[in-house]
């Protein structure tokens, strides 16, 4: 007999770390104190302008649809939000609203992939990358990097992999599972090595301003007709909120449009009011706290980890993960976490979600509960790697 659903939907692979979070909140229900560190969502709260100005819009009656590149005042508030950290003149009219980065993503797989071509990603990365790409019938060709190269695609890469199906590359910076960067040299040079290929260059730059030490720099800095993704979830907090943009070259807006009209009309009404305060001095220093108690909490678990035996060869620059090799301790990645979440009651996620290269090697620690609860997770780690028969 046939199989009654799509060739589609089977091919996209379920988050592995799904059955590990279900098991977890049965612990948890059962009574037992599970920490958290394997789903990447901050601990914090949204920060509360935000909320007020939300709660002030419902009170106000925005509850309609917007335009389906979203809010004018949003997106000129994006626009000068690239001037003052960035030094850029971003017109808002390439901006477009989305519901989550998700949005963005599924805009810009849908303007440039047709059936049988593909983007070049870096393996491991974001898993529902390659799965969008799934959806609208193209693919993702996974190209192998390590510490070496930072886990980033390279303009070497892009010259080695490259194939006659290749119509664009899609990077992360910083990037989830690793944290890594992409300097201005390195988005320089990948721009060009996909514009020889007459190809388009995608960066998603979600964790944009969850950097320490440093600011990544946008891709539009050196590129200005590459696709951007972003989102409201990270450095702004609003993951339940669904909101994200997408900053694209202005011969592709009215395609973006079109595709934004029929796939999800506009973003959630709401969420942009309450996005507004985003911007406000006193909401941008509540994220400026933020980041600095996320560069504390990865400054105390780095070493940690490191220290009882982890390798981790790259120090991340950005993001809220720690992605790292566990093959001083033998066995494979997925038994590893359902051990440690068995006898520890700690939860993090298996290499097998992000991509195939040496995923059964690794794993990834999300630093988003408080230093106390860090430091209770590595001394459960200490005491797990005792009883672990790898």
């Amino acid at each position: 007999m046939a199989h009654p659903y799509s060739a589609r939907s089977r091919a996209i692979e379920p988050f592995h770390v799904m059955a590990l979070l279900a098991r977890a909140n049965e612990l948890q229900a059962a009574g037992h104190d599970v920490i958290h560190l394997e789903i990447g969502e901050p601990d914090f709260t949204t920060a509360a302008p935000i909320v007020a100005a939300g709660q002030a819009a419902l009170a106000a009656g925005h509850t309609r649809y917007t335009a389906a590149r979203g809010l004018p005042a949003l997106r000129e508030a994006i626009a000068g939000f690239y001037g003052q950290r960035y030094g850029l003149q971003i017109d808002p009219e390439r901006i477009l609203v989305t519901p989550g980065g998700s949005g963005a993503l599924l805009l810009a797989s849908s303007l440039l992939v047709d059936p049988g071509k593909h983007w070049l990603l870096a393996d491991p990365g974001y898993p529902c990358n390659r799965h969008f790409l799934r959806l609208v019938e193209g693919g993702a060709q996974l190209v192998p990097v390590g510490p070496e190269v930072n886990y980033q695609l390279t303009a070497d890469l892009v010259e080695r992999y490259w194939d006659k199906d290749s119509v664009g590359a899609l990077v992360a910076s910083p990037a989830n599972p690793t944290g890594t960067v992409l300097g201005r040299d390195e988005l320089a040079s990948l721009s060009k090595a996909t514009r020889e290929h007459h190809g388009h260059l995608v960066v998603d730059e979600i964790y944009h301003g969850l950097t320490y030490g440093m600011d990544a720099p946008s891709v539009l800095e050196v590129d200005d007709s590459a696709f951007v993704l972003n989102s409201f979830s990270k450095y702004f907090g609003m993951t339940g909120w669904r909101l994200g943009w997408l900053v694209a070259p202005p011969n592709a807006v009215a395609d973006l449009e079109k595709l934004a009209q029929n796939l999800y009309i506009s973003a959630p009404s709401m969420a942009q009011h309450a996005a507004l305060a985003c911007f406000q001095p006193e909401t941008l220093a509540i994220f400026e706290e933020r980041r600095a108690e996320f560069a504390r909490r990865r400054d105390y678990l780095l070493p940690a980890l490191r220290e009882l035996g982890f390798r981790i060869a790259v120090e991340p620059q950005g993001a809220f993960y720690l992605y790292a090799d566990i093959s001083a301790f033998g066995g494979d990645a997925f038994a590893f976490c359902q051990h440690f979440l068995e006898t520890e009651h700690l939860a993090f996620t298996p290499g097998l979600d992000f991509g195939r290269h040496l995923a059964g090697h690794h794993v990834r620690f999300a630093y988003t509960q408080s230093l106390p609860r860090l430091e209770q997770a590595v001394e459960r780690i200490a005491r797990g790697l005792k009883s672990w028969q790898g």
